[in-house]
């Protein structure tokens, strides 16, 4: 087997390890064949990724002696709906599965989302294994057990914590990533150093460019580096409860930026996050909790690796302050009548917020939408 990089994710007896290296998926039946109740998986991706990788990964199932179906949906967000579960659920009860059966998840966070989710409500709860095959999932969504489908009031908004049993992530993937999407992946990179790791910011602000550019060395640090900054805050508050609301950070105006887009492909999740990022320390500035250098030099590094820095360009015909900041209204972390937003008092100090005034997210909001 190829040599690979280890992140723990410590939740006791639920606990599993996140593997970063080349050719994973090729060896995805041995490295997880020891780990299943019984040799029986269905694989749940979509055509764009079935395309790529499952004939890689069929075979590397069959060398291990993994019985194996696959289950192909459409790709997109759009995808992350009642409809398209109820379609999974069917299809994979129809193949015969028990509860010794696993999901096995092969593509980006719109099947890694469904396929946790219907993991866990199938027969009461299955397992299931994550092979996540973008920048965006290896680093953010196939780790830490969230799992959903969309409604149209809201992205995330109905779903389930369903731990996974082991995550591969597979280098080589990235590059049949286009450009867009490695780049829509990496804003999630750097809100790791944003959040809170200010020297992981500066090494984004040398590295980034070199990372888009198709770096494998670059990516593999990145990713390594993110699913341990991510397995930290995991470890210390799975359900967040607590401190993982700041694996939030830029995703309060992210998300509404996508519902109001209509999830129609025109604006990724990672270019809302980046955005939304922006947003997040501009308003810390406006309001006085962060150096207004740091606001701009967020905004620099996202502009320097070809991210989208606000709305100009993006189909926003008709967007008002008051209908973003009714969606953030909605938003799972919204308590008691009042959106919690994450702000930073400046690079790698995100702090959790629930008592910032809706007119200073409206005015800012305002002269986004006016630029």
């Amino acid at each position: 087997m190829s040599a690979v990089g280890t992140v723990r994710v410590g939740l006791g007896e639920r606990s599993y390890d996140i593997l970063v290296g080349s050719g994973l998926l090729a060896e995805a039946g041995a490295r997880m064949r020891p780990l299943l109740p019984s040799a029986r998986v269905v694989v749940v991706t979509d055509e764009t990724v079935a395309a790529l990788h499952l004939d890689r990964l069929r075979s590397g199932l069959d060398a291990a002696g993994v019985r194996h179906d696959a289950v192909i949906l459409p790709p997109g967000e759009t995808t992350k709906d009642f409809a398209h579960l109820q379609h999974l659920c069917e299809r994979v009860l129809e193949l015969g599965i028990d509860r010794g059966s696993t999901l096995v998840a092969l593509g980006g966070g719109v099947i890694g989302d469904i396929t946790g989710f219907a993991a866990s409500i199938l027969l009461r709860g299955i397992g299931f294994v994550q092979l996540p095959t973008t920048l965006l999932s290896q680093v953010d969504s196939a780790v830490g057990g969230k799992t959903a489908i969309d409604m149209p009031t809201g992205k995330n908004l109905v779903g389930s914590f369903h731990q996974p049993r082991l995550v591969l992530a597979d280098m080589d993937a990235l590059s049949t990533l286009p450009r867009r999407e490695l780049l829509a992946g990496y804003a999630e990179v750097v809100k790791y150093g944003l959040l809170g790791d200010a020297d992981f910011f500066d090494w984004c602000e040398a590295n980034g460019a070199a990372l888009v550019a198709g770096d494998r060395d670059a990516a593999r640090h990145a990713v390594v580096a993110s699913c341990e900054a991510k397995a930290a805050i995991v470890a210390r508050d799975e359900r967040e409860t607590g401190d993982r609301a700041l694996l939030n950070l830029g995703h309060t105006f992210g998300h509404a930026l996508e519902v109001e887009s209509g999830f129609d492909g025109g604006l990724l999740h990672g270019e809302a996050v980046a955005i939304g990022t922006i947003m997040a320390f501009d308003l810390s500035a406006q309001l006085g909790l962060c150096p207004g250098q740091d606001a701009v030099r967020v905004r620099r590094h996202f502009s320097a690796v070809g991210l989208p820095t606000g709305l100009a360009g993006i189909r926003a015909v008709g967007w008002t302050a008051d209908r973003l900041v009714a969606h953030m209204a909605k938003d799972k972390k919204a308590k008691n009548g009042r959106i919690t937003f994450i702000l930073a008092r400046g690079i790698g100090q995100a702090f959790i917020a629930a008592d910032v005034e809706i007119g200073a997210v409206t005015a800012m909001l305002t002269d986004a939408i006016a630029a």
